[in-house]
């Protein structure tokens, strides 16, 4: 059982959700959240997808409300951490304020991948990961302008998918061969490809943007490295995040793709654990060492180090499962597939919804779900159990996947 204060640095949905579950189980020690945005913690997954489109209020994206944090006695302060002293375990707030800790948490979350082309500062080359960022974006994009989206993952085309339902001129540009290259399998990145392409989303694979045009103060097109010179009023930047390490390693903290934690989340300071899209953890469900972006990853690890502050220290283990909502479609993974080597398809793509199940060594190591959550749902649960399916028996719709949990 941790002695002495909890402080968290961090408030996005690790942060929150460590500082919860550290009430859940009874902690009484004195909680404290850092909070580096003006705003309550907040659901970053609407972001791109519900609110963009103009769906709610900033108050519907916010975890809990103020009260809540009054009623479950846990401080939330609107400051910035900005170092650490690990021998008198202390921490130094930009406002000048200082806070003892008898453990400390980094929830220190990533932060956007800028630009680094000419014109990348211009006011309306915008990003897209924060509150503040989302609102933004949702008063600027109107009906006949044109946008230029760089980089094809799930950011980019959501923020697409929304921008051409809105009625926008879109054009996508992504480095890669296909679009969410780095995160799906080719199966599921051409369905998606087809579908954008179909709702009039122009995509150009295999170029990158090499500068912002303007016309002295406003964006005018972006250039292609093939040449393409591509109108544009918007440009909207989605080419991945870094993880903030810099707190961690200015302590003097192991750091590399991320904070390096061990298989129970703590640094190489006992007195100091790493949660969510900054920290770089033991895996030995999948060997080595990862880091990922997603909400289950941020929840879960925020639930294993609650345990283990108050006495029930465990291994983390979480099943990673993402998603990403464009236009009218639904994409569900279950497991990671990297290095996988064959795909069983099941369903019909042309019928919009299918799911690619994914085999290493004919061992099921994840699925991606189009428009069919009942085999995303399976894949969670037979995944979590550590077991497979044959690659016949995924691609036979008549087979029963329930009667492989049995």
């Amino acid at each position: 059982m941790t002695q002495g204060p909890i402080l968290i640095v961090g408030a996005g949905h690790a942060g929150f959700q460590l500082a919860a579950s550290l009430r859940q189980h009874g902690c009484r020690e004195r909680i404290v959240l850092i909070n580096d945005e003006a705003h309550l913690p907040y659901q970053r997954p609407p972001l791109s997808k519900a609110y963009l489109k103009g769906e709610g209020r900033p108050d519907s994206l916010m975890f809990r409300p103020d009260k809540f944090y009054r009623d479950q006695n846990i401080e939330l302060i609107a400051d910035r951490a900005v170092s650490i002293d690990r021998a008198a375990r202390g921490l130094s707030l930009a406002s000048g304020a200082s806070l003892d800790y008898g453990h400390l948490v980094l929830a220190t979350g990533a932060r956007n991948r800028l630009l680094d082309i000419p014109n990348a500062n211009l006011k309306d080359v915008r990003y897209l990961r924060t509150l503040d960022e989302s609102e933004a974006l949702r008063q600027r994009i109107e009906s006949g302008q044109r946008v230029v989206v760089i980089g094809a993952g799930f950011i980019g085309l959501e923020f697409a998918a929304t921008a051409r339902a809105k009625g926008l001129e879109v054009d996508v540009a992504e480095l890669g061969a296909r679009v969410m290259g780095r995160a799906v399998t080719a199966e599921i990145s051409q369905f998606f490809q087809d579908r954008h392409t179909a709702a009039g989303i122009r995509i150009h694979l295999g170029v990158q943007a090499t500068s912002i045009e303007s016309d002295g103060a406003n964006v005018t097109g972006v250039s292609l490295s093939d040449g393409r010179h591509v109108p544009a009023d918007l440009v909207v930047v989605g080419v991945g995040v870094l993880p903030n390490v810099e707190l961690a390693a200015q302590a003097g903290l192991s750091v590399a793709a991320g904070i390096i934690v061990d298989e129970q989340l703590l640094t190489s300071d006992p007195d100091i654990s790493a949660v969510g899209d900054c920290a770089l953890f033991a895996s030995p469900r999948f060997g080595g060492s990862l880091r990922l972006e997603s909400v289950q990853n941020a929840t879960d690890q925020a639930r294993c180090v609650a345990a283990r502050l108050t006495g029930d220290a465990k291994t983390y283990d979480g099943l990673p499962w993402f998603w990403s909502d464009q236009g009218p479609d639904k994409l569900q993974i279950a497991g990671l597939t990297t290095g996988y080597d064959q795909v069983v398809v099941r369903g019909d793509p042309g019928q919009g919804s299918f799911s690619a199940f994914c085999y290493k060594s004919g061992q099921l190591v994840g699925i991606e779900s189009i428009n069919r959550a009942s085999d995303h749902v399976f894949g969670r649960k037979i995944l979590g159990l550590n077991r497979s399916i044959e690659p016949e028996q995924a691609a036979d719709l008549s087979f029963d996947l329930k009667s492989a949990l049995a």
